[in-house]
């Protein structure tokens, strides 16, 4: 999905609406490799199968931080400003991790628009709130 183009005063009018979720995603325990991989975070419990498949977990899990890469997926689902050149991530509010992902789980992410502060006349907050659902 492409975002939606709107008139920048038109923002406004998306606060407290939900937007399509996304698809579902699997979470393989490749991709869980070449997170541990790239982040230097290689804890058994990522990616050790047989060590992990000995504890209350019963295998391997996602990094939390892995799943909290995934949020991005999902911004394709906001609308935008029209003549915005580019949009930074500004920050993260509150996260929680409520449960694990177990490997070759399937996530997708829901999303709402929460707040919109206009910087200036080309800057902007835009405020959202995510949730991860694990299948």
């Amino acid at each position: 999905m492409a975002n939606l183009v709107v008139p920048k005063e038109e923002l406004v009018n998306f606060i407290g609406k939900k937007v399509e979720s996304t698809d579902w995603y699997e979470v393989t325990q490749d991709r869980i490799n070449e997170f541990a991989h790239c982040t230097g975070d290689d804890y058994f419990m990522h990616v050790d199968p047989e060590k992990a498949s000995k504890t209350d977990m019963g295998g391997t899990i996602a990094h939390g931080l892995l799943t909290l890469g995934l949020t991005p997926y999902i911004m394709a689902n906001f609308p935008v400003p029209e003549h915005m050149p580019h949009g930074f991530n500004y920050g993260y509010d509150k996260i929680r991790f409520l449960a694990p992902v177990h490997t070759g789980k399937r996530v997708r992410i829901h999303g709402e628009v929460k707040d919109v502060e206009w910087k200036d006349d080309h800057n902007c907050k835009f405020i959202t709130a995510l949730t991860v659902e694990i299948e």
